[in-house]
């Protein structure tokens, strides 16, 4: 039977077309709470969700992986339960974009995410913090947005930084920011708005800065394979992740499937989130050479993890992410990674 239309339904085909909002809907699990049937707005809930599934589907595209995954859950009668996207930015000048996570900031709040807990990731020298929907909280995907610091490395490291980054452009122009603004004070736009600000949105997620030259690139790999990700491959989604009941079956029946999985699993020290993942897809990039001319070299990109969470002693559900579990999760872009 053909699920009943829902107000995200009404939303996303006009913009993507019914092919692709069919198939975001029937592969990520939609919460009962957003539901509901097609109304005259939207709330800023079904613009989150809707904001996590296309940056979802930016992943599907560059992680096979994580596609041929999604597509056998979906044959098999599943969906994805879309726990949280990760990114990365860097808290240096970076141009027009405001630097680390104030380029973020500035929309996860209208959307309706709340900063909750702060991370130190020292064997990174990058600090994580994790941004909750404050009203559906458990239903509509986290984010967790990490820093990396520049000058906790070398100053040779810091120059290729600057470099790399310091000359990004912003993605959201006056329109698309008056816009957050409405749907700050609002909590809710219409279609036609809602619709024009969702690209700009998801354009927020993507390398805002040059190609970069090989000997940055190579410089900045030397001290910090996650500021090489970064010079690569921007703010895009690092990594998505599923929310699954039983992640070490999940990761067992991959591995028997000859998939890249990670070696182990991260287990929180509460022992109520426990995570793993496939390794980061290989990916073809463009640098600058010394001479100018542009150079191929294949290097890690995004990826797709799983995740199980398990409730607290009063029923809710531990949201909570772990310092030791990111850092053992954010190995998989490094060059080689079997962590």
């Amino acid at each position: 039977m053909t699920p009943a239309p829902t107000n995200l339904h009404a939303f996303l085909e006009p913009l993507i077309g019914a092919r692709r909002t069919a198939h975001l809907l029937g592969a990520i699990a939609l919460p009962e709470p957003l539901r509901r049937s097609p109304a005259e707005r939207v709330s800023r809930a079904e613009l989150s969700l809707a904001l996590a599934m296309l940056l979802f589907e930016d992943l599907l595209v560059r992680v096979p992986m994580a596609r041929a995954y999604l597509d056998e859950t979906v044959r098999n009668g599943g969906q994805l339960v879309f726990d949280h996207g990760a990114l990365r930015t860097v808290a240096a000048p970076c141009g027009a974009l405001p630097p680390g996570d104030r380029a973020f900031a500035r929309l996860l709040e209208p959307l309706g995410y709340a900063p909750r807990d702060v991370y130190p990731l020292p064997k990174l020298r990058m600090t994580g913090q994790a941004w909750t929907h404050v009203d559906l909280p458990e239903d509509v995907p986290q984010y967790f947005v990490s820093q990396l610091h520049p000058e906790r490395f070398s100053v040779g490291f810091q120059e290729a930084v600057q470099r790399v980054v310091g000359d990004s452009v912003d993605p959201l122009g006056a329109i698309p920011l008056a816009l957050l603004r409405d749907l700050a004070r609002d909590r809710e736009l219409d279609h036609g708005a809602a619709r024009r600000l969702l690209p700009e949105l998801a354009s927020c997620f993507e390398r805002q800065h040059a190609r970069p030259r090989l000997r940055d690139y190579e410089i900045l790999l030397d001290e910090s394979p996650e500021m090489a990700w970064i010079a690569t491959e921007g703010n895009a989604f690092n990594h998505a992740t599923d929310r699954v009941d039983d992640v070490a079956a999940v990761a067992e029946l991959q591995r028997r499937l000859g998939r890249p999985m990670k070696a182990s699993l991260e287990v929180s020290a509460s022992g109520r989130v426990i995570q793993t993942a496939f390794r980061a897809a290989e990916v073809d990039r463009l640098f600058i050479g010394d001479d100018g001319h542009v150079i191929v070299r294949r290097v890690p990109g995004s990826f797709h993890e799983f995740i199980t969470r398990l409730r607290h002693p009063d029923g809710r559900l531990d949201l909570a992410f772990d310092a030791g579990n990111a850092q053992g999760i954010f190995k998989m872009t490094a060059q080689g990674a079997d962590a």
